[in-house]
């Protein structure tokens, strides 16, 4: 099975090796057919602790590293490949 890959926002750096990242959905609303947005933040790890606040970024997941993180930020080149 693939692995998802998800574009946000850092919102959030202040743990090391940490950044939190806001995702937005947009779907149809099936009822009033109306777009509606959703947003989640997850929590990612970022190695280099490059990320900062305000930076677009991709995440993809992968298998646990803590209770709260099983999401790692892809580098830009392999995200745009």
């Amino acid at each position: 099975m693939p692995k998802r890959i998800l574009q946000g926002v850092v919102v959030s750096d202040k743990n090391n090796k940490t950044v939190v990242v806001k995702v937005e959905r947009r779907f149809t609303h099936p009822l009033l057919r109306k777009t509606v947005r959703r947003t989640k933040n997850y929590q990612a790890h970022d190695e280099q602790n490059a990320c900062k606040v305000g930076d677009t970024v991709w995440i993809e997941e992968c298998p646990p590293l803590s209770k709260h993180k099983s999401w790692m930020v892809v580098p830009r080149d392999e995200a745009s490949a």
